[in-house]
């Protein structure tokens, strides 16, 4: 099977919100490396990598284009290519992140709408889309068991993918779905405590090109680019 990319926010390696949300979920996808998680009393006794897996697979990451298979005319550095001369011509925003739960998971999210982040979303979509290798029929089938709308599903099918433009929704997932309620909120106070310093003002200076192997390996990353930089 071809490898899947995705155009992801990601913040820089050395940034205190990676380092820590890494730790969080045990891996770093830009080493590709384990990660050793903080300990946390609070916590003790639960299986923390259980909790995590979902989110570690694909990175410490919100996504702005949807995974997905390289067309038969396009190349990796093809895409790399596009995605630096793309990021060049994106200015710079800031807008408030904090931790907080969404349905069942955990994750850090805008703490109010951001036009910025909405229009950085819409231009990914459509600008990387020519990428992308139309999706195949079991990767539809998989897709429609979630009983998509028929909005929903014109979008999957003309961009790969049914939660975009005015149904995204940005969020950097922690933890996979919870459904013990108690659980939920011992977790949200971790979460709280883990990233109170994070929570507040963040600059979105960037984009960052993931790449899976394989359906059945984590995604890394293979290039941030930054905005406004040649």
């Amino acid at each position: 099977m071809s490898p899947r990319y995705a155009i992801y926010y990601a913040p820089e390696q050395d940034s205190d919100l990676w380092q820590k949300a890494s730790a969080w979920l045990g891996r770093d996808a830009y080493s590709g490396e384990p990660k050793s998680r903080p300990d946390f009393p609070a916590l003790e006794g639960l299986d923390l990598d259980t909790l995590t897996s979902d989110p570690r697979g694909y990175g410490f990451h919100a996504t702005l284009k949807a995974p997905f298979e390289l067309s038969e005319t396009a190349s990796e550095a093809d895409l790399l290519t596009f995605a630096k001369e793309f990021a060049r011509t994106r200015p710079r925003f800031s807008a408030t992140i904090t931790p907080d739960r969404i349905g069942l998971f955990h994750a850090l999210r805008l703490r109010e709408p951001s036009k910025d982040m909405s229009a950085l979303h819409e231009a990914c979509v459509k600008a990387f889309d020519p990428f992308r290798a139309p999706l195949t029929d079991h990767d539809i089938a998989r897709r429609r068991r979630a009983k998509l709308t028929e909005d929903q599903d014109q979008k999957l099918l003309t961009w790969g993918y049914p939660y975009i433009f005015d149904e995204f929704r940005f969020h950097m997932t922690l933890t996979g779905a919870i459904r013990d309620e108690n659980l939920s909120d011992r977790i949200g106070a971790v979460l709280s405590d883990h990233f109170h310093k994070d929570a507040g003002p963040h600059l979105f200076d960037g984009i960052a090109i993931f790449r899976q192997p394989d359906r059945e390996s984590p995604f890394d990353i293979i290039g941030r680019m930054t905005f406004g930089q040649s």
